[in-house]
């Protein structure tokens, strides 16, 4: 009795564990994009004006301090997370996947590497090792999800973000192999393929909606209908007008155009610095993808699917993964994606909990059981 109590106590005491992380990872990871990745930037941006301003001065210090805490707090909680699905797959048979007896070496192996460049920050060997573990691990990660997902729409969203990874990761090490050897011609095909990386990386921001936040339009609910409708032609008249903005505003003025075209520069360099975002495409389609995939991420984070955290902290990590926990963050949320199927975030709680709860009884000799 005493033992069904303790095995009760600790599965419970880990469904939480995993649960309340991960909500706390994905807030967690927002604010690191907001207060590291952009503000910081923002401030390098506008030095003369915190060069003219004491308190811009602080105010950007202090954020820029504050959003490097929040990156140990997400690397921190990521590792966590990543511990507790390694352990999942070797102990419980719910989340236990095809490929698990290559994906969980693989695993390991990227955090000891990630402990280890933590320490010993890696050169340029180093960094080409890194993205080559990182993209072996990311294939099987999407064999198991195309596994595991029977869905065409879902395999296409989650496919283009799978290649528009891989065109950084093709750029990232490329460039390093090439600096490595002391080539000083650019490899080949390289900007084209980062380009269409991050064309990629928008696509799959648009489609994710239409693959797990859409209402079908054939639902016999007149209100899910309507909201459907509602949703796509406001949608539409949004990008139409983002789409041709700079058109419309020159019209008025063309002095207001070009301060437009200079606003938006700036913003494309803060987010190229963040998250490796060139903005080489048009604006509308950057806004449709982040409102396409903000909308789809709030309403799965709010019924508790597991996509809705991966969704999340994928594209959190944005197009360039030049931090290692950007590279953490994109292969849990792969993960969560793959175990999504399973149950929403309490339901998979209560199974992790039956599971370690329930031990067969040994019968007694002569005794059948």
């Amino acid at each position: 009795m005493g033992t069904s109590t303790t095995l009760s106590e600790k599965a419970n005491e880990q469904g939480i564990l995993f649960e309340y992380s991960l909500k706390c990872l994905l807030i967690a990871a927002f604010m690191e994009l907001v207060l590291y990745r952009l503000v910081s930037r923002l401030g390098m941006h506008i030095s003369k004006l915190a060069e003219k301003y004491e308190a811009v001065r602080i105010a950007f210090t202090g954020l820029s301090s504050l959003g490097f805490m929040l990156l140990n707090v997400t690397s921190i909680l990521a590792f966590l997370l990543i511990f507790i699905l390694v352990y999942q797959k070797m102990t419980s048979t719910l989340w236990k996947g095809t490929y698990d007896k290559v994906v969980i070496p693989l695993l390991c192996l990227l955090v000891m590497v990630t402990i280890g460049y933590l320490l010993f920050p890696p050169a340029m060997l180093g960094s080409i090792v890194y993205n080559v573990i990182s993209l072996a691990l990311l294939v099987f990660l999407m064999l198991e999800y195309f596994i595991s997902n029977k869905l065409l729409m879902q395999r296409i969203a989650v496919g283009c973000f799978f290649l528009g990874i891989c065109g950084w990761i093709y750029y990232q090490t490329m460039t390093t192999s090439y600096g490595l050897l002391g080539l000083v011609t650019a490899p080949p095909l390289v900007h084209e393929v980062n380009r269409l990386g991050e064309a990629l990386m928008v696509l799959s921001s648009i489609l994710v909606f239409w693959a797990y936040g859409s209402t079908s339009f054939l639902t016999k609910n007149k209100q899910q209908r309507k909201w459907g409708l509602t949703l796509l032609v406001s949608g539409g008249v949004i990008f139409f007008l983002l789409l041709f903005m700079d058109y419309f505003v020159s019209l008025y003025s063309l002095a207001a155009a070009e301060d437009l075209r200079k606003a938006g520069e700036g913003v494309g360099w803060i987010f190229q610095m963040g998250m490796g975002y060139t903005f080489y495409l048009p604006f509308a389609f950057y806004m449709a993808g982040f409102i396409c995939w903000s909308y789809t991420v709030i309403k799965l984070v709010m019924i508790g699917r597991l996509a809705g955290y991966g969704l999340g902290l994928m594209f959190m990590a944005g197009y360039a993964l030049q931090l290692s926990h950007l590279t953490l963050m994109v292969v849990l949320g792969l993960l969560l994606l793959t175990i999504d199927k399973r149950g929403t975030l309490g339901k998979l709680r209560g199974k992790i909990h039956e599971k370690m709860v329930y031990q067969p009884v040994t019968p007694v000799y002569g005794q059948t059981p």
